[in-house]
């Protein structure tokens, strides 16, 4: 009998905590509530840091150039250049002398110059993942292994709308067209041609960078250097299903006994994020595709086995006639790296091509390492020869 109290107790506190949990996803039915979730850009762990002042992030003085660009639509969105360390130390002379902080005319300063006037250069387009700024946890960490390896490769990155100094609301069309706006500056203002651009993102970014990569391609018909997606997923729906925030807090995955009820809020959601779709479209639509996935299998926010999604679709869609999973399973290329991890590669040419002197081809990589979580993977060796591979023809 003396136990009774106990069980009321639990009872109650059950019933109270399902209540805050239906409560709260009955506020997410709203869409412009999902957006505030689902992009969280108003979470900024770094309120005593400014994003004008990259020093603060362990940059030197001046080899981050913040600046401003113009969407279609009529955003100004706030970006950073990250100069290559060894460039910047053949022009730290002249580059300390400019003001630092954003640069209203950025195309005469000397860090534009210095990315557009020169054939050797090569570009890193990064797309970040939801959350804070530019300058938000490991993404400072990222912009340095990527610039610190080579003296032609330089990185520019923007915050989407309604991100740190970027004006604006998050949406899904509004973050694609923050992303295509930031290629077209590179290529049409800097003049950097596509084949000496990488396109990368993470998480989040991972999804911008597949459906950015997929309009330049079937709209425009431009293939970029390469693609690298760091810890994507296949769609937010079946993200969604099983996705705990920060890798504990559940979204919806307590339903999943009840699937009419999962289904009943997934058919909700106004941002679907359909990666699978847009990536299908674009290795069907390419001439010449280099694709890197990678993704870790600590990672508890995105589970790695959507980066099996990505690569299967990815491959299945080298064929016009499609192919089974057990067909791709049988011809990739497996190679294992111990505790370092393994990858799985596929290959294959221009199908339906009549001059095999003008006929492309199609290479698509997947990585997976045992270690290195969802933020911090982005900064790990495996990304940045990746990025390097591409870029530099090694």
């Amino acid at each position: 009998m003396a136990l009774a109290p106990i069980f009321k107790k639990a009872y109650w506190s059950f019933v109270i905590a399902g209540a805050i949990y239906f409560a709260c996803l009955s506020i997410l039915l709203n869409g412009w509530t999902q957006r505030q979730a689902l992009y969280a850009h108003k979470i900024n762990t770094n309120w005593f840091y400014d994003p004008n002042k990259p020093e603060k992030f362990g940059y030197l003085k001046n080899q981050v150039r913040p600046f401003n660009i113009s969407t279609s639509d009529g955003e100004i969105l706030y970006g950073w250049h990250v100069l290559p360390l060894a460039t910047y130390i053949g022009n730290e002379h002249d580059l300390i002398q400019e003001p630092g902080g954003i640069h209203e005319q950025y195309e005469q300063s000397l860090a534009f110059r210095l990315l557009s006037q020169q054939s050797r250069t090569r570009l890193v387009i990064n797309f970040h993942g939801n959350a804070g700024t530019i300058a938000q946890g490991w993404r400072t960490d990222t912009y340095r292994s990527l610039t610190s390896s080579s003296d032609k490769v330089h990185l520019i990155s923007a915050d989407y709308r309604g991100f740190g100094y970027s004006t604006g609301s998050p949406d899904e069309r509004g973050l694609i067209t923050d992303g295509i706006a930031l290629v077209k500056w590179a290529m049409e203002v800097a003049h950097i041609s596509s084949e000496r651009i990488v396109i990368t993102g993470q998480s989040l970014g991972a999804a911008v960078a597949i459906a950015v990569a997929e309009h330049f391609c079937v709209k425009e018909m431009i293939d970029f250097k390469g693609i690298v997606l760091v810890a994507g997923f296949s769609d937010m729906p079946t993200l969604l299903e099983n996705y705990a925030i920060g890798g504990f807090i559940p979204v919806l995955s307590p339903l999943r006994p009840y699937p009419r009820l999962q289904q009943f809020f997934v058919k909700r959601l106004q941002e679907t994020w359909y990666s699978t779709k847009r990536l299908d479209s674009l290795v069907r639509s390419s001439k010449t595709l280099n694709l890197r996935m990678i993704h870790a299998k600590d990672d508890f926010e995105i589970p790695w086995t959507h980066s099996n999604v990505l690569f299967n679709v990815a491959a299945n869609a080298t064929s016009e006639r499609g192919l089974s999973m057990k067909t791709i399973d049988a011809l990739k290329v497996h190679q294992d790296f111990g505790e370092s991890g393994f990858s799985n590669s596929w290959s294959a040419a221009e199908e339906n091509c009549k001059d095999w002197k003008d006929c492309g081809s199609k290479t698509i990589r997947q990585d997976i390492v045992y270690h290195g979580g969802h933020n911090r993977l982005a900064t790990y060796p495996v990304v940045t020869k990746a990025i390097l591979k591409l870029l530099l023809d090694i």
